[in-house]
């Protein structure tokens, strides 16, 4: 079984996750925007049995999605870096895949969110874009 693994900015916070990812989206919400300080979030998707925090202390900020349930943002100690958010409506973690220890051959699968997004961002070719979630995504 494969493994990716990662960390935060500083490196004391490390995580693994098993598996291939369920999805790989950036999020063009204005929750994102804010809090990653730029136009999205990139993060690829994995179930919460898969994904574990292997070493370091972290914090979590929680906030209310779209559905009403948490989205837990778990963040470094020490750098603040956020290496993932649990998106418990779906059951899953989405990882930013910057803080992934090899991420060159990630690419996101759709765009949610996009009528949020700046005026400025600019969409791969061929991304599925949605203005906000897909069909049945989220309930």
């Amino acid at each position: 079984m494969e493994f990716k693994t990662g960390r935060c900015g500083c490196g004391s916070l490390k995580y693994s996750a098993e598996g291939e990812p369920i999805n790989s989206v950036f999020c063009y919400c204005k929750e994102c925007q804010t809090h990653t300080g730029s136009d999205k979030w990139f993060g690829i998707w994995f179930p919460k049995n898969r994904f574990k925090i292997t070493d370091g202390e972290f914090s979590v900020y929680s906030r209310k999605g779209d559905s009403g349930k948490d989205l837990n943002h778990i963040f470094c100690n020490n750098c603040g870096v956020t290496v993932c958010v649990e998106v418990t409506v779906g059951n899953f973690y989405s990882i930013a895949v910057s803080t992934l220890d090899e991420n060159e051959s990630i690419n996101p699968s759709m765009a949610l969110y996009a009528a949020s997004a700046p005026s400025w961002a600019v969409f791969p070719a061929g991304l599925a874009k949605f203005d906000t979630l897909p069909p049945g995504m989220g309930e």
